[in-house]
């Protein structure tokens, strides 16, 4: 079990079982209205965030911005990607940092949040898992008229690996493409932001210009938001 499934593996969501999203036979059911409104509720939400897993772990890593693990390990200069699409931009993430493409899956808010980026729990595979929100914080949500959504094309991400794992919805994964990331194309002189700031540079992908995201700099961030 992971550090992540152990922390949160005796949190009751009885709001599956006999809540708003069970049978709806709680007790306190008809005087809360939603389980949203219910202390129980309230009390497991912060339970979760509590007991993540610290971004201290990553950010105390030896390999971090050390130019001699790069040689190490020649594996980090060609990779394979995972090719999706947020709003309008194409975006790649190294497939070893991913543990699952999903369906989308109904998100549980949860009451009284820290960040924005953070949407909520929802369950993977029996497990409640953080949802946050990349394009909230890659700063993409106003980026402009938005592109014909294919029906059923979003998916959910699941990002981070053993102890660290979090669901990144996106509106459309494209495919997994073989890339050199040692030989990535600059960014274009008008990407500024968070997206400039958590990107290793442009590769050319099925016809696509994608931004190809660096996985460890993306986590450090992600985890900050649950700080």
């Amino acid at each position: 079990m992971t550090e992540l499934h152990a922390a949160l593996a005796d949190v009751d969501d009885c709001w599956n079982r006999i809540g708003i999203r069970g049978d709806q036979s709680c007790p306190k059911l008809p005087e809360h209205v939603h389980c949203r409104n219910c202390p129980v509720y309230a009390t497991a939400a912060k339970r979760i965030l509590d007991r993540l897993p610290p971004q201290a772990e990553l950010e105390g890593s030896d390999t971090v911005g050390d130019p001699a693990a790069t040689v190490r390990e020649p594996a980090l200069r060609r990779a394979s990607l995972l090719v999706f699409r947020l709003h309008r931009e194409w975006l790649g993430l190294p497939t070893r940092a991913l543990d699952e493409v999903a369906a989308t899956r109904p998100v549980l808010p949860l009451p009284h949040r820290r960040d924005p980026t953070v949407l909520g729990v929802t369950n993977v595979r029996g497990t409640l898992t953080v949802c946050l929100s990349l394009a909230r914080l890659l700063g993409l949500e106003a980026a402009g008229p938005e592109p014909r959504e294919r029906a059923g094309a979003a998916r959910m991400l699941i990002f981070g690996g053993a102890g660290r794992a979090v669901v990144l919805p996106v509106d459309e994964v494209e495919g997994i493409h073989s890339v050199d990331l040692e030989h990535l194309e600059p960014l274009p002189a008008t990407v500024a932001g968070a997206s400039l700031k958590y990107s290793r540079g442009v590769a050319r992908c099925g016809g696509h210009s994608v931004g190809v995201l660096d996985e460890t700099l993306l986590m450090q961030a992600l985890e900050r938001s649950l700080a």
